[in-house]
C-alpha cells in the first residue's frame, strides 16, 4: 500500500478521525461497549446469541461503508501491492499481536487512551514503534 503525500487531505483525515471518535463515544454511551475491533470481531465467534447482533451490525457497517464510498465516487481506496501470502501473514501476525496486547489499535489507541488507561498508552506506543521498525527494515534493510 502506498501513501500519496501529494494528495494528502488533512481535512478529510480530520473528519474521518472525528467520525471514528463519535462512533466510539456512541458505542460506549448507548451500548456500554468499547469500540475495539478485534474484540468485536472475536466476539462474533465466541459471544452468546444476544451479543452477536450488534457485533454483526458493526462489522457489516465497516464492510459496507467503503463500498458506499466507492459508489459515491471516492477514489481514496488504497492499492495493496502485496501478495495474498504477505497479506495473510500480516493479518495472522496482527491477530496474534492483538491477543497478546489484550486489544487492537482501535481499542487501545482510540478508546483506552481517551479513558486514561496506562496499559493502552504503552500498547499503542508499542504498536507504533513496531510499525516504524517494520517500515524501516522493509524499505532500508530488505530493499523493499
Amino acid at each position: 500500500m502506498q501513501i500519496d503525500a501529494l494528495h494528502f487531505t488533512p481535512w478529510l483525515s480530520l473528519v474521518g478521525g472525528v467520525m471514528i471518535g463519535c462512533a466510539a463515544v456512541w458505542l460506549v454511551a448507548f451500548n456500554g461497549r468499547i469500540a475495539g475491533i478485534s474484540g468485536i470481531v472475536g466476539g462474533l465467534l465466541t459471544a452468546g446469541r444476544a451479543e452477536r447482533g450488534w457485533r454483526a451490525a458493526f462489522v457489516a457497517g465497516m464492510i459496507v461503508a467503503p463500498v458506499v464510498m466507492r459508489f459515491a465516487g471516492s477514489n481514496s481506496m488504497p492499492q495493496v501491492d502485496a501478495s495474498w501470502l504477505d497479506v495473510m501473514a500480516a493479518g495472522l501476525l496482527v491477530g496474534i499481536g492483538t491477543r497478546y496486547a489484550g486489544g487492537c489499535t482501535s481499542g487501545h489507541g482510540v478508546c483506552g487512551i481517551s479513558r486514561g488507561a496506562l496499559r493502552s498508552a504503552v500498547a499503542t506506543a508499542t504498536f507504533m514503534v513496531a510499525g516504524f521498525a517494520t517500515v524501516f527494515v522493509r524499505l532500508h534493510v530488505a530493499g523493499g
